[in-house]
């Protein structure tokens, strides 16, 4: 059997394949054709939906992991799609390069962070999607395609594909030269944030906030790049000290403890969130760009997450946080908001053809989601929000094709590399269609 990560999503599948080789992944792509299993594609398992369940094959890229190629000249670098992002960061680190941007965490591997449209925040930065200058897959055919040579709706529909046209075996990213950012985070009141966000957002090269339901103070996270030639070499003792106090002790360690209380006593819920913030004090940090952008996440949730206009962002939260007020929800994590750049070249980017503003919704293990979920994914749709495709939603393709302006291409270029659908399942018939 397997699991996500969250530890809410299972499937038994028929068979298990974990290719080493682009061969390797043409053959079982052939076999399952053959024996009418379809075949679904597995990264870390950090989906939050059904995204990869299957009764058929499912097939794991952890096998096909590593950077294949680097082109100083172009800028690019030839990464195989099963590595994971944390492993893809050090490697780069050793050439001397970077992503421009990241996520909040590092575990996923690059074609389940790639797919999914993932990103990280940033109003100059788009999602890890744009980064994609070509892909490699196989077909349902079991034809091995490299997607910028089969004309350019193919390359943008395979930027970010849910999985649905094929098996990604490589990408070819854009980097950059490795850079140095200092971060700091510090409590900041929610109405002063809103009120100020143009500023806050425009003002630094990455920003964020968390918004607990029951409290009146965010934190607020700064990011900049600063110049320093060699950064975050030589960490002194007390510097990882600090470093595991600030990221494992508070932010996890003592997190899952106060999830842990609300769920066993909902009623505490308000005062807890007022708690959290209460415990949030000023800290900085300076390292290379991906120690610093990702954060180490060990308290399990499940998760929903909107692209909005950026625009919409303070109606929208402020919505959604009364909503779990009105309706007494009990909800002790928080909202987290990010900012990132539109996105013309992936045509299911949910930032496509906008500058956007990302709301996360969670809810702890163990906890009830489905009603505060459906909730917000009202008020997102309400603003002409679009969902993020590894995180939780009930949209069907009658609603989601509305939102797409290029809805019609992408289905065009999946009908052309499956036209049987064997590398659709549940999910993939409910977003895209039979």
């Amino acid at each position: 059997m397997w699991n996500n990560w969250a530890g809410d999503q299972a499937c038994t599948p028929a068979h298990f394949a974990q290719p080493a080789s682009v061969d390797e992944v043409r053959d079982t792509v052939r076999e399952s054709a053959r024996q009418g299993r379809g075949v679904r594609v597995v990264g870390a398992g950090h989906s939050f939906g059904d995204n990869v369940l299957t009764s058929g094959t499912l097939l794991s890229l952890d096998r096909l992991s590593g950077v294949l190629g680097v082109d100083r000249e172009a800028g690019t670098v030839r990464v195989a799609a099963g590595t994971r992002l944390h492993e893809l960061n050090r490697l780069l680190d050793g050439h001397g390069l970077a992503l421009a941007n990241l996520g909040d965490i590092d575990s996923q591997s690059v074609a389940g962070a790639i797919s999914t449209a993932t990103h990280g925040t940033g109003r100059n930065l788009g999602n890890l999607a744009t980064f994609v200058q070509d892909v490699e897959l196989v077909t349902a055919q079991g034809d091995v395609l490299q997607a910028s040579a089969a004309g350019r709706d193919v390359l943008e529909a395979a930027r970010v594909s849910v999985g649905a046209l094929g098996v990604i075996t490589a990408y070819t990213l854009k980097v950059v030269p490795s850079f140095t950012l200092h971060g700091v985070q510090e409590p900041a009141l929610l109405d002063e944030t809103l009120e100020r966000l143009d500023d806050h957002v425009d003002g630094n090269d990455h920003f964020e906030f968390f918004s607990f339901p029951h409290s009146a103070t965010v934190l607020a996270k700064r990011t900049n790049r600063v110049d320093d030639p060699a950064p975050g070499r030589g960490t002194s003792t007390t510097g990882r000290l600090r470093s595991y106090l600030e990221g494992e002790l508070l932010e996890n360690t003592a997190l899952d403890l106060v999830c842990r209380l609300g769920r066993a006593r909902p009623g505490l819920i308000p005062r807890l969130n007022r708690l959290a913030t209460d415990l949030i004090t000023p800290t900085s940090r300076t390292g290379t760009s991906h120690e610093v952008l990702v954060s180490k996440r060990s308290v399990r949730f499940t998760e929903t997450e909107w692209a909005l206009p950026r625009e919409a962002c303070a109606e929208a939260l402020t919505e959604m946080r009364r909503l779990v007020t009105s309706r007494r929800l009990d909800v002790n994590f928080p909202f987290e908001v990010r900012f990132v750049a539109g996105d013309g070249e992936s045509l299911l980017s949910p930032a496509y053809g906008r500058e956007s503003c990302y709301i996360a919704a969670h809810m702890y293990r163990g906890m009830p989601w489905q009603e505060f979920f459906t909730a917000v994914q009202d008020v997102a749709l309400s603003y002409g929000g679009r969902p993020h495709w590894g995180k939780r939603h009930s949209l069907s393709a009658d609603r989601l094709s509305g939102l797409y302006p290029r809805w019609d291409d992408f289905q065009r270029v999946r009908r052309e590399l499956d036209p049987d659908g064997l590398f659709a399942n549940d999910h993939v018939r409910r977003i895209f269609g039979a």
